[in-house]
């Protein structure tokens, strides 16, 4: 074996499908640490660093959403990939609300499964210390009274300062480069989830609500709201927040940020 690529936690019911991925990624220079069952898998998670968890949802103990989110407590970075027969819309959504990268239904392919590992590996793997310091330093967003600190996943408001989770901070990126410009909703599930799945739109939305909840920090008095319609987000021209994310209907969002 080469230079190991990454380390994998894999956890699967399937003795079967389960040797069959360890030695097919252990082909590819990964190194694997594969379980049949959850409790195990977590007592050694918690006993280690890995680069990934490739987790299968029914299992004979826990199951994989709560074993997914024992891992998230415990490391809220690590990258989850959920491998499970369980292919309905709302097993989806809820895979992704709970903080999985991705969600793949069996059967699938072991090498679009490999390509699929390496591209969010590449987006997550840490860089050398040094050049994490240069990125650290650029990746700062100003927009009206926030200071949105990418690379600590820390928005920042005169007011209260708030972690980020990965998907909130990536999708709050990918607002502040093209802000006061709509960004459709086909762009934003590609660049961050890498399709266009509805269910997956679903969860795009739940992430876009989190964030527009963090921003909406300015309350707007009751005389500046235009009443038609009795909703608290239509403000009378002039007297509109400075920061907020507008969501334009069946179309996409767009982060105003007002001078």
């Amino acid at each position: 074996m080469g230079k190991s690529k990454g380390k994998i936690l894999l956890v699967e019911d399937s003795n079967n499908l389960r040797f069959v991925l360890r030695d097919y990624f252990e082909i590819l220079d990964y190194e694997v640490i594969d379980f049949g069952e959850s409790v195990a898998a977590m007592k050694t998670f918690e006993e280690g660093k890995y680069d990934i968890c490739l987790l299968d949802i029914m299992m004979p103990d826990r199951d994989g959403f709560s074993l997914i989110q024992d891992i998230k407590r415990i490391d809220p970075e690590v990258p989850v990939v959920f491998l499970t027969a369980k292919a309905n819309k709302e097993d989806k959504i809820k895979g992704f609300k709970l903080g999985c990268d991705d969600y793949i239904t069996k059967p699938f392919s072991t090498e679009e499964l490999a390509l699929r590992i390496e591209a969010i590996l590449r987006r997550t793997q840490k860089l050398p210390r040094k050049v994490e310091k240069t990125l650290y330093e650029e990746k700062i967003y100003i927009f009206g009274d926030f200071e949105f600190n990418y690379s600590a996943m820390q928005l920042t408001h005169p007011t209260r300062t708030r972690t980020l989770t990965r998907k909130e901070a990536e999708l709050l990126k990918l607002l502040c480069e093209h802000q006061n410009k709509l960004l459709p909703r086909e762009v934003i599930l590609k660049e961050i989830w890498g399709e266009e799945d509805y269910s997956i739109g679903r969860s795009m939305d739940v992430f876009l609500t989190k964030l527009r909840s963090y921003i909406n920090i300015e309350k707007v008095p009751d005389e500046y709201l235009n009443p038609e319609g009795g909703r608290r987000d239509k403000y009378k021209p002039g007297f509109e927040p400075r920061v907020e994310i507008c969501n334009v209907h069946g179309t996409g969002f767009i982060l105003k940020v007002r001078k």
